[in-house]
């Protein structure tokens, strides 16, 4: 096991598993650990501690969190886990009883002074640095800008509340300087998240702040329009479709923020939404979006959606396979539903056989593949804005348009793009594309540079 001598500056590991959300939890304590002096580094041999951000929503994510601290105590020995599984330390300790602390989402002092305990920092002022924009788990041309903790729904599937707390909005004057250092350290998009990216401010009864000068509320529509300021792409996540996001599409269509929504909507039966007991249930859904997309026509949506919930029957799922095809959904995920322990939904009736949710989930991906399929050959032989990933040796550069989020949705390959430039933004122009993605080529000049 790697030793730490008084000379040497302590290292720590990191694995951060999860959501986004979870990712910028990572990046805090990450960026608080470098103020303080340790060196992060990449391999568990490396490595004198090994700290892992869990997820624990459902039972897929949990064994995936469990199996990561095995790992890292067989590989390093010095373990400390946190995050959202950490709510649940007793499931944590039957599992692996020689980690040395468990700490639960959002408790970055507890991280660190844990991390202290166990290996206490070298203090040296002249080296104790941090890049602007702190400590990043994404590349130099994106970030998660997280505006808010919690949740106030009571969606009978999901323990977020409980492990995360009631909707704790940042203030947006908070919220606007850190997008202004990321902007300043290079990232060209800023991807808002938060457990209800709609409900932002309404905890604090939306509060103005001072930015530049003048007063912001700390309400969505507020921040969209100061963050389109920046000069950088701003993607919306997490928004429930509530009335006042027409607003939000409004600026969407003027060009301020992208023409990106990703919305939660998780089903498209009426009777199975109020069994979930989920937000806005009540809502014309399908009016709604008509209306989103008769505001801006460019509009992409994302979505999430569940299959096979206690009391899902087959007219229920067929009516969600027509709101697919009604909506003209861009991008979907989807999963089966599965019981998570403290969940309102284990009591109730009628649980659907696990044959008949993978079934479901089958026809799902095979349904929403044939629009994705079809709404992607539309784009052929347009010309659009690329922003640039990465470069493959073989394949060129890979991107996203301004339709595409990165790790969740499709890409972009531009063949002919081998002399781009990661973080860069171009005009490319579409030849191709497949159920996921889209292929293109940029023209450039002999003497490019």
């Amino acid at each position: 096991m790697p030793q730490t001598t008084q000379s040497q500056v302590p290292r720590v590991g990191f694995v951060s598993l999860g959501c986004p959300k979870a990712l910028v939890d990572s990046e805090r304590i990450l960026s608080q650990l470098r103020v303080e002096g340790y060196a992060i580094v990449g391999g568990y041999a490396d490595a004198d501690l090994v700290v892992v951000n869990t997820c624990g929503f459902i039972d897929a994510a949990v064994e995936e969190s469990l199996d990561a601290i095995g790992e890292a105590l067989n590989e390093n020995g010095k373990v400390i886990v946190t995050g959202c599984l950490g709510a649940k330390p007793g499931v944590v300790e039957a599992a692996h009883p020689q980690v040395l602390a468990v700490t639960g989402p959002q408790r970055y002092e507890e991280v660190l002074d844990a991390v202290h305990t166990y290996l206490p920092p070298r203090r040296d002022p002249f080296t104790d640095l941090l890049p602007p924009g702190g400590l990043k788990l994404t590349p130099r041309h994106y970030a998660y800008l997280k505006i808010a903790e919690g949740c106030n729904h009571k969606c009978r599937f999901c323990i977020i509340p409980s492990m995360r707390g009631l909707l704790a909005s940042r203030p947006v004057g908070d919220v606007l300087r850190e997008a202004e250092a990321l902007v300043s350290a290079g990232v060209r998009e800023l991807l808002v998240i938060s457990q209800d990216t709609s409900a932002y401010g309404s905890d604090i009864k939306f509060k103005p702040d001072l930015w530049r000068g003048g007063l912001v509320r700390s309400h969505v529509q507020d921040l969209a329009r100061a963050l389109g300021q920046l000069g950088v792409w701003v993607r919306m996540h997490y928004v429930y479709p509530y009335p006042h996001v027409d607003k939000l599409v409004e600026l969407m269509a003027e060009g301020t923020i992208l023409p990106y929504l990703d919305v939660p909507f998780q089903h498209g039966s009426a009777d199975v939404l109020e069994a979930m007991r989920r937000p806005a249930h009540a809502e014309n859904t399908l009016a709604r979006v008509s209306k989103w997309r008769e505001i801006c026509p460019d509009l992409a949506l994302r979505s999430t959606f569940m299959v096979g919930f206690p009391g899902e029957t087959e007219r229920d799922f067929e009516i969600l396979l027509d709101f697919l095809t009604e909506a003209q959904i861009d991008r979907a995920g989807c999963f089966e539903y599965s019981a998570v322990d403290g969940a309102s939904a284990n009591d109730l009736p009628d649980a659907v056989p696990d044959t008949v949710k993978a079934e479901r989930l089958e026809r799902f991906m095979a349904h929403q593949s044939a629009i994705s399929t079809a709404r992607l050959a539309t784009k052929v032989g347009l010309s659009m804005p690329v922003i640039v990933d990465e470069i493959d040796d073989e394949l060129g550069a890979i991107g996203r348009t301004e339709a595409n989020a990165p790790e969740v949705d499709g890409q972009v390959i531009i063949t002919d793009g081998h002399l781009l430039t990661p973080g860069e933004i171009v005009e490319a122009t579409i030849d191709d594309a497949d159920e996921h993605d889209l292929y293109a080529h940029v023209s450039l000049d002999d003497d490019w540079d």
